[in-house]
């Protein structure tokens, strides 16, 4: 039997963190190895899941369509980037008149720029409307992953965590407040329109 590798998990996290992680890792010498982009939290992505409120679209090609979608979630912005070789999202970024619910599962970007700033955004795989309860779910389900990991942050035996503690000086309450923020988020019944002011606008992706 021919063995396949299996597709990594969608890891799902909120924009705060994924935004301040800046370190990528294979795992092994092979050049089809997956690339990881190590959480703040202590835990390794190599696919990302998560769902927000698509605020603006753009396409930014010249010779061909590359389209940049800005999405937020209750603690932040996430900015995905879709061109010819990623034909689904391309189109649904096209087509989606925000402000919409999505959910979006795609791969971790970094990218430097002129100021030696790590700035990371997704290369998206999917991206679908949804509707505000799912968006909800997302956040609760989230929430739950981010304090899983926190709690398990300094146990000596999570490799992932003490990664993060060697790579990031980044205090883990940080990221707790914003899922308690997230969470109480629900409570105040946002309408479409975008969760939470815009963070910073990251520099585009060079153009594949």
């Amino acid at each position: 039997m021919s063995s396949v590798p299996s597709r990594e998990v969608a890891r799902r996290v909120f924009a705060t963190e994924y935004n301040d992680g800046s370190h990528t890792f294979k795992e092994s010498e092979d050049e089809r190895a997956p690339l990881y982009l190590l959480l703040p939290t202590g835990e390794r992505a190599n696919r990302v899941f998560f769902v927000g409120t698509l605020t603006e679209t753009e396409d930014l090609g010249d010779d061909s369509e590359y389209w940049r979608g800005r999405i937020v979630d209750p603690t932040g912005t996430f900015f995905v980037y879709a061109g010819q070789y990623q034909p689904e999202a391309a189109s649904a970024l096209r087509d989606l008149e925000p402000p919409a619910y999505v959910a979006v599962v795609g791969k971790p970007r970094t990218f430097e720029a002129d100021d030696g700033t790590i700035n990371v955004s997704v290369r998206p795989e999917s991206i679908s409307e949804v509707s505000a309860a799912a968006r909800d779910r997302w956040v609760v389900e989230t929430a739950e992953r981010t304090l899983d990991r926190i709690e398990a942050y300094d146990d000596e035996a999570n490799e992932y965590g003490r990664m993060a503690r060697e790579r990031y000086d980044l205090p883990t309450e940080r990221y707790r407040e914003a899922t308690v923020a997230a969470l109480e988020s629900l409570d105040e019944g946002d309408e479409l329109g975008g969760d939470t002011d815009a963070a910073d606008e990251t520099e585009p992706e060079p153009t594949p």
